[in-house]
């Protein structure tokens, strides 16, 4: 049995085999069970094959190639929203600190997350400890917004407050 090793809250994942798919920004999630990829384009043929890009247009990460496999399950999920979706979910080799493992995917639009992907704790178990005081990558869109936001505030502390804070509501 090889020796766990520590990860923090966020690690960058390498798909093997995948041209592009090099260093890709992941959240460590030990509240999510299992893990997902934001994948585009996913459609099954009249063959039974599932087809799919990883990623989409607009990501650094993409590169338009598809991939297609007999090799997939569904699953019935609920989101952290409460919503509840249909994911396909596939095997894919990647590399985490060095370490290659072939975990299973739920395909699922990320566009509108920090991180493209999501590490759940079926991935990290046996293989990993989480120290979620370690944090490996702080993400561009995180870096911009937070800067954004101190600027505001620095311009004006109460009307931030009121705007930001209170949403634009009267205090009592």
């Amino acid at each position: 049995m090889s020796q766990k090793m520590v990860i923090g809250r966020d690690a960058k994942v390498s798909f093997v085999g995948l041209a592009n798919a090099n260093d890709v920004p992941a959240k460590i999630d030990t509240g999510a069970d299992a893990s997902a990829v934001w994948a585009s384009d996913i459609f099954v043929d009249r063959d039974g094959l599932l087809h799919y890009k990883l990623f989409d247009k607009g990501s650094p990460y993409y590169t338009g190639d598809e991939i297609v496999t007999d090799t997939y399950s569904v699953a019935v999920v609920k989101s952290a929203s409460g919503d509840v979706v249909m994911k396909y979910k596939v095997k894919l080799p990647i590399k985490i600190k060095g370490r290659k493992i072939r975990t299973i995917f739920g395909l699922s639009n990320r566009s509108t997350h920090n991180y493209p992907i999501l590490i759940g704790r079926r991935t990290l178990r046996g293989k990993f400890i989480v120290d979620v005081e370690k944090k490996d990558i702080e993400t561009e869109k995180e870096v911009k917004e937070m800067s954004k936001l101190n600027e505001q505030m620095k311009e004006d502390p109460y009307k931030f407050y009121k705007e930001q804070y209170l949403n634009g509501v009267d205090e009592k």
